[in-house]
C-alpha cells in the first residue's frame, strides 16, 4: 500500500462508505428505472406511428368502398382514430414519467457526488496527515544524524 494512504498503519477510512455505497446503488436504480421509462415512451411512439399508418390506409379503404362496405369501413375508421387519441395520452403519461425519473435520477446522482466529495476531502487530509508525519519523522532522522556526527 502506498505510504501516502497509510498513517500508523492504518489506510484511509471513509466512516459514511455504506451510506456512499447505498446512494450509489440508488442512483443505479434510478438509471435503470429511467431506461425503462425512456424504453416504454419509444414503444408507444412507434404504436402511435402505426396507428397514424392504419388510420392512413382505412381512410384510402373507405374512400374506394361502396355500400355496406362503407359503413364498415367507417366503424373501424373511428376505432383507429380512438386508439390514436388513447395513444397520444398514454405517450404524455409515458412523457411525465420519463421526466420524473430523470428528475429522480438527478437528484440520487447529487446525493451521491455530495458524499464522493465529502470522501475526497477526507482523503486529502488523510494524506496530508501522513505528509505532515512523515516529515516530522524525516526531520528527526536528519536530526538525529547530525546530533551525531556532531557529538
Amino acid at each position: 500500500m502506498p505510504i501516502s494512504r497509510v498513517m500508523n498503519g492504518h489506510s484511509y477510512r471513509f466512516r459514511l462508505e455504506r451510506v456512499r455505497a447505498l446512494r450509489e446503488r440508488r442512483e443505479e436504480e434510478a438509471q435503470m428505472e429511467l431506461a425503462g421509462a425512456m424504453m416504454r415512451r419509444r414503444r408507444c411512439q412507434d404504436e402511435i406511428v402505426q396507428a397514424v399508418d392504419r388510420i392512413s390506409s382505412a381512410r384510402q379503404a373507405q374512400s374506394q368502398a361502396r355500400g355496406n362496405e362503407l359503413r364498415d369501413y367507417q366503424a373501424y375508421l373511428e376505432r383507429m382514430e380512438q386508439s390514436h387519441r388513447l395513444l397520444v395520452e398514454e405517450l404524455a403519461r409515458h412523457e411525465k414519467e420519463v421526466a420524473d425519473r430523470r428528475a429522480t435520477l438527478t437528484a440520487r446522482s447529487q446525493d451521491r457526488q455530495a458524499l464522493e466529495k465529502l470522501k475526497e476531502k477526507g482523503l486529502d487530509a488523510h494524506n496530508c496527515e501522513v505528509a505532515r508525519i512523515e516529515q516530522i519523522t524525516l526531520d528527526e532522522i536528519a536530526g538525529n544524524g547530525y546530533w551525531r556526527r556532531a557529538a
